[in-house]
């Protein structure tokens, strides 16, 4: 099971949603075709997400930035 996901939703959102559902986040990333790219930091975590967000998850190819990191000051859980 992979911990990657891809949600048709902004980084704010999801971040929002994981701090609400006490859901660790290990990577972030807004794609370049819209939406965000989220790897959680168990596949509990990835799982629950998928069922949550279902109609939001995005199943088919996205883009994403070749050069794009992730940095943030504060740790995910």
């Amino acid at each position: 099971m992979s911990r990657a996901i891809c949600i048709n939703d902004t980084v704010d959102a999801i971040t929002e949603f994981c701090d609400k559902n006490s859901m660790g986040i290990s990577v972030i990333e807004p794609l370049q075709s819209g939406g965000t790219r989220v790897v959680m930091n168990n596949s509990a975590d990835a799982e629950t997400m998928r069922r949550r967000m279902k109609t939001k998850v995005i199943d088919g190819p996205v883009v994403r930035s070749p050069l794009y990191a992730w940095r943030s000051s504060a740790p995910f859980r």
